[in-house]
């Protein structure tokens, strides 16, 4: 980089796991921010073991871990409290998704860590939130996708509700996560003073969900599974060409629905009275996915991807995750890095999120090991030899 990162100068500490924490926090060390990943002696992050592995070293860790220092503390010992209220006198943001009541309990809650530092922002990450009558309740992402709605909304009319199968719900979190400690720090600048965030899991799924609770509120209508479909447009499905590919076609704007149409052989039906508006036709998306599914089983997916984009009309591949690696799209943006790695020489990743003209963000290296920068770590928030022997031999770090 020739240019100083945004969030150079921010110190985060991530005491968070699987995944929404960790995640937040990888988000602002790729712009930047030092972000030292705490992590417990004995019990390193389970996202270290999670997954697939090679040559037994866990690969998410590589992507999670990224752009952060690691060391390990046992907050529950007398040591690790006393460590970590010095190290969050010099620091920015603490990211922690413990359940409500134990960092209390550890002598770590919002009353001693303002102490030491009242410019400090806490962002306290659960599944269900600090209070109400779930909050102690293990949280995980599964249950905020089916408590949200997400579920009951997913998966074919006549099948079960469907959950992704991914941190769907965490990965949502953490990009909350991260514009909430952003918003808090942006108003520190103001007040001089830092806060607590309290992100609940199961809401940022349900934000992004769309106006679900309006329309219940004022209607009484509850969203039904559609499968592919969708109420408020069609066509809109998947379908499967002559070479066994699957692409998607979307027709959310009149006028692409009225291209493909047009390109499918069935102008006639674009003078329906039921055509004019995305709602009506989507009470006949059987007879507009049989026009389009039709003329798509008919030619390869590059034939369709080429006609439907003379057509100036929507469609996409559907990919795996071997598309993506080649894709020229993907390339251009510069989406996918190729970052230097200690154990396997050059590994690729998703690169940082998104691109900023003047201060870019940059991944810096891959996970680091368990406990790789403790000493260097404790040395410079003040701690002598003698005091980091002394941790080691209570267990402490």
């Amino acid at each position: 980089m020739t240019t100083t990162p945004p969030l150079a100068g921010l110190r985060v500490l991530d005491l968070a796991t699987l995944f929404a924490g960790p995640l937040a926090a990888t988000m602002l060390g790729d712009f930047g921010a030092d972000v030292i990943k705490v992590e417990h002696p004995r019990k390193p992050d389970p996202s270290r073991g999670h997954g697939p592995a090679k040559d037994g070293v866990g690969l998410w860790w590589k992507l999670l871990g990224r752009n952060k220092r690691t060391i390990t503390l046992d907050l529950s010992t007398p040591g690790g409290r006393d460590t970590l209220l010095r190290l969050a006198a010099a620091s920015d943001v603490i990211i922690e998704n413990f359940r409500p009541g134990t960092l209390e309990h550890w002598g770590l809650g919002w009353p001693e860590l303002s102490a030491v530092n009242d410019r400090l922002v806490l962002a306290r990450v659960t599944g269900f939130g600090q209070d109400g009558p779930y909050a102690r309740r293990p949280g995980f992402g599964t249950l905020a996708e089916a408590m949200s709605g997400f579920a009951a909304i997913t998966g074919e009319p006549d099948g079960p509700p469907t959950l992704p199968p991914f941190g769907l719900a965490d990965s949502i979190a953490a990009l909350a996560t991260s514009y909430a400690v952003m918003t808090a720090l942006h108003a520190r600048a103001a007040t001089g003073r830092g806060q607590v965030v309290d992100m609940a899991i199961i809401e940022p799924i349900l934000t992004v969900l769309g106006p679900q609770p309006l329309w219940y509120d004022q209607l009484g209508y509850v969203q039904p599974r559609t499968g592919n479909r969708s109420r408020n447009n069609a066509p809109r499905n998947t379908y499967r060409a002559a070479d066994g590919s699957w692409l998607a076609v979307s027709t959310s704007a009149q006028s692409v629905a009225e291209r493909v149409m047009r390109l499918v052989g069935r102008p006639d039906l674009i003078d329906e009275p039921w055509f004019a508006d995305g709602t009506t036709r989507a009470e006949h998306a059987d007879e507009l996915d049989e026009a389009v599914g039709a003329w798509i089983a008919r030619h390869t997916r590059d034939e369709a991807m080429a006609a439907f984009e003379k057509a100036e009309a929507a469609i996409a591949p559907i990919y795996d995750i071997r598309d993506v690696m080649n894709d020229p799209q993907y390339q251009a943006l510069g989406t996918l890095a190729d970052v230097p790695d200690p154990d396997f020489g050059t590994i690729r990743m998703q690169n940082v999120l998104f691109r900023l003209s003047e201060t870019p963000g940059s991944i810096r290296w891959s996970g680091r090991p368990h406990g790789a920068d403790t000493d260097t770590v404790l040395s410079q928030a003040g701690l002598t030899p003698a005091e980091i022997g002394a941790l080691r031999a209570e267990g402490a770090v």
